[in-house]
């Protein structure tokens, strides 16, 4: 096996978000963590490096000298080496550790192989954009195949959202809760549903400026303008209308403002640029 290999590289702590955790949302990713003077680590390697190449690309081999990256080691509880975790999706789906047979670790690798469902959901990535409708029947057949594939259930709620069907969508995405490696998501997804709602309820867009213009004092009115704002994805607008109902109504602010703010936040990134300013104002605001 080649040092070269584009499927076995070796990963620090800076890059191991990237090229394990994100990798495996498409490509199981299999982390070897090992140190030089570790002989058995020495010998499961080539073993490794050649099922690995044998496999083409379908699985991707992860390297981790232990000696230089001790916090990833101290994350990954690695007490015995060599051990082997290997993540899709993610998260950490199985491991082992020491020297196995070469038959054993074929079956190992063969067990990270996509499932039906997985097939399904991966094509359905493919061509959610560009054919939504067939994106639809196939994460619909992934989830017949597996009622729990996250990636399904994420997929076809991303394809209702986008058409108005929140109610279907928020039961998709309760299933997959704001935990785990699709949190983030989920938690997104979540938020402009919660936002729509919200806005809904204060009434349409024309009758709510017209009422701010009439009463630009109204906490309660910039209150529901700016749940409108983000609902247009006019987010800094909305942040900046939500601010100002809680400047002029503190318990606003401490309740129904901070809670459509957080929402927001979770839809632009909550460590993005304009989530973390706008934090930094909420705290001023409510402390």
């Amino acid at each position: 096996m080649s040092a070269k290999s584009a499927w076995v590289f070796d990963v620090t702590a800076p890059d191991f978000e990237a090229k394990v955790i994100d990798a495996s949302q498409t490509t199981p990713v299999v982390v070897d963590f090992w140190a030089p003077w570790c002989g058995p680590c020495r010998a499961l390697a080539p073993v490794l490096e050649k099922l690995v190449d044998a496999r083409q690309g379908s699985v991707l081999l992860a390297k981790v000298n232990t000696d230089d990256e001790q916090d990833l080691a101290m994350k990954y509880r690695i007490d015995v080496l060599p051990t082997v975790i290997a993540f899709k999706n993610g998260v950490p789906v199985r491991d082992f550790v020491g020297v196995l047979p070469e038959y054993e670790l074929g079956a190992f690798f063969d067990q990270l192989a996509p499932t039906d469902a997985e097939r399904h959901a991966s094509a359905a990535v493919e061509v959610e954009a560009s054919s939504p409708g067939q994106a639809e029947k196939l994460y619909r057949e992934a989830l017949t195949r597996d009622p729990n594939l996250e990636t399904a259930l994420l997929g076809l709620a991303r394809l209702l959202v986008a058409r108005g069907e929140d109610a279907e969508a928020a039961d998709l995405i309760e299933r997959v809760g704001v935990q785990g490696a699709h949190g983030a998501e989920a938690s997104k997804l979540s938020a402009l549903i919660w936002l729509r709602q919200q806005a809904r309820e204060a009434g349409d867009e024309k009758g709510l400026r017209a009422r701010l213009d009439a009463e630009p004092k109204n906490a309660q009115a910039r209150y529901e303008y700016g749940l409108r704002l983000a609902t247009a994805e006019q987010h800094q607008a909305a942040l900046d209308m939500l601010l100002a109902a809680g400047a002029l109504d503190r318990k606003l602010a401490a309740d129904k403002v901070r809670e459509a703010m957080v929402k927001i936040f979770q839809i632009v990134g909550v460590r993005s640029e304009l989530a973390d300013s706008y934090r930094d104002k909420l705290s001023a605001l409510l402390y």
